[in-house]
């Protein structure tokens, strides 16, 4: 059986996307959680990942690392993983290269925290730039197959690339179109992300540097975790 490698389903974007599609696709596996911790993840991590870093699947004693490559391994042993239809295929693919390489600034600007709410200071004209590049994108996706995924009918790997945005936008409440505020609201009900969340909740682990940038956003007007741990 596969094991997944995670850290605090609050913060770790990164950790989301194998995670849910696995979830999404029934495919089994273990999860080990190894919660961020200030200045020392890198020597922790290297336990079990090559780089350091979160997520990593472990497949009978191969480290794969890097969600990108995570589901380009999944999909070589299961199918759906990407959309059968060639054209929405090569689409998803190219959506998730998208977003595994780009939208810095809403990265940067707007970290993933599954359980706060937080009023923004101000958008920045580069916030903007990858909100509009967002909904674009997203607009094409749901028109061109028909959704109400992404790609198509099916929850495939391109959602779950997007699915710490979605987290992301519904924390900090930036505006969408409808269609795309809809595909928002679907997402956040899905079974795996509804279970990611209310796992997320419990989590009572705090790690600075990630509340920090929070916190530089704007104001955290709601915090829906557990209390910190002593």
């Amino acid at each position: 059986m596969y094991t997944l490698h995670i850290a605090n389903r609050n913060y770790s974007s990164w950790s989301l996307r194998p995670w849910l599609l696995m979830k999404a696709l029934a495919i089994p596996f273990e999860e080990v959680v190894s919660p961020f911790e200030q200045a020392v993840n890198w020597q922790a991590f290297r336990a079990f990942s090559p780089t350091g870093q979160v997520p990593c699947l472990v497949d009978n004693g191969n480290a794969i690392w890097d969600s990108l490559a995570i589901i380009e391994y999944l999909a070589e042993q299961h199918d759906a993983v990407w959309p059968a239809d060639r054209d929405a295929r090569a689409w998803a693919r190219c959506a998730s290269a998208e977003m595994h390489a780009g939208f810095t600034a809403l990265r940067n600007i707007c970290p993933m925290n599954c359980a706060i709410t937080v009023e923004m200071h101000s958008v920045s004209a580069a916030l903007q730039k990858d909100i509009d590049r967002l909904d674009e994108l997203w607009t094409e996706g749901l028109k061109r197959f028909n959704g109400p995924y992404l790609a198509g009918q099916q929850f495939t790997a391109v959602d779950a690339f997007y699915a710490p945005v979605v987290f992301r936008l519904n924390s900090y409440s930036l505006p969408l179109s409808q269609p795309c505020q809809d595909y928002v609201a679907r997402l956040l009900a899905h079974a795996p992300m509804q279970q990611w969340y209310q796992q997320a909740l419990t989590e009572t682990w705090r790690e600075e540097a990630h509340e920090q940038e929070a916190a530089e956003a704007g104001t955290v007007i709601e915090d829906r975790r557990l209390p910190a741990k002593d």
